[in-house]
């Protein structure tokens, strides 16, 4: 059953990233208050604005960007709508991935280029220390312990309160916890998609936060008569609100961030937290795909 709330992401349960920073569990993507291709300013700036506005009022605390998204558009969006951010809310950044054009992404992992892009995220944000800050992606070019050493290095000097990595396999995770203490992972993960049902499954072992990226894709499961398509009609739910609890069901280190530009389509994504799945109805969307 659903029920309506005026701050629906509460109803998501929270999580401690690290252990000391709660976090409500549905959170908030940044990527597309950006401009075609993740490139550049939004169609609709004051769209953007009300769209983080709106978040926090839904009782979003946990916002996800990086300086890749834009580049830099987002996180100096964040600050516009945001700054001075309330004492609950948590911005997560991510470093590691360069920007040449439109939808082309290259990973950069060298020491003082993360040193570098680190800095501009405090600045872009306004803040003095960022508290998840994030390996965009592992630069296969550069050891790892080169890279994540810097962040272990930076977060000694105080800019960096935890650490977290995206788009891993277990091996690599189990390597970067050698090297830094790390929170969360980051990888795409969806109902129709659970390729990383490996990584997801070890971070709930050893309580990491597992952020899912393109959480939504519903694709086929959602079409008419469909098992989300059935299942939604039942709930007065939208397919997408159903894969959203489907996720929030699925593992309590679960910390999904739907994206959106536009301030309804929030309303309806933050609405999912108040879905609840009976037994039955979670295991038959799981064994959709």
């Amino acid at each position: 059953m659903s029920t309506s709330s005026p701050r629906p992401a509460e109803a998501s349960g929270t999580f401690a990233l690290g252990g000391d920073l709660p976090v409500n569990r549905l959170g908030y993507g940044a990527m597309q208050l950006t401009g075609p291709g993740v490139w550049g300013e939004p169609k609709d700036p004051d769209e953007a604005v009300r769209v983080l506005r709106r978040a926090v009022e839904l009782g979003v605390t946990f916002i996800d960007t990086a300086d890749s998204y834009g580049p830099f558009v987002s996180e100096r969006l964040i600050r516009k709508a945001l700054h001075p951010y309330n004492d609950d809310i948590v911005i997560a950044t991510k470093g590691g991935l360069t920007r040449p054009g439109p939808d082309d992404w290259r990973p950069v992992g060298r020491p003082e280029y993360l040193r570098q892009q680190l800095e501009l995220s405090l600045r872009h944000l306004g803040l003095q220390r960022i508290d998840l800050y994030q390996l965009h992606r592992i630069d296969p070019q550069v050891p790892l312990a080169d890279q994540l050493g810097e962040l272990v290095t930076l977060q000694q000097e105080g800019k960096i309160r935890h650490i977290g990595v995206s788009e891993v396999t277990v091996d690599q995770l189990k390597q970067a916890r050698g090297i830094a203490e790390i929170v969360s992972v980051q990888n795409l993960y969806n109902l129709a998609n659970r390729s990383a049902e490996d990584v997801l499954e070890y971070a709930e072992a050893e309580n990491i936060a597992f952020i899912p990226w393109f959480p939504m894709a519903t694709g086929e499961l959602a079409r008419p008569g469909g098992p989300l398509d059935a299942a939604a009609q039942q709930h007065g739910a939208s397919p997408s609100q159903l894969a959203l609890a489907w996720l929030l069901r699925r593992s309590p280190v679960m910390l999904p961030i739907p994206g959106t530009s536009r301030a309804a389509h929030l309303e309806e994504n933050l609405q999912a937290a108040t879905l609840t799945l009976t037994d039955g109805e979670f295991e038959a969307l799981t064994d959709a795909v």
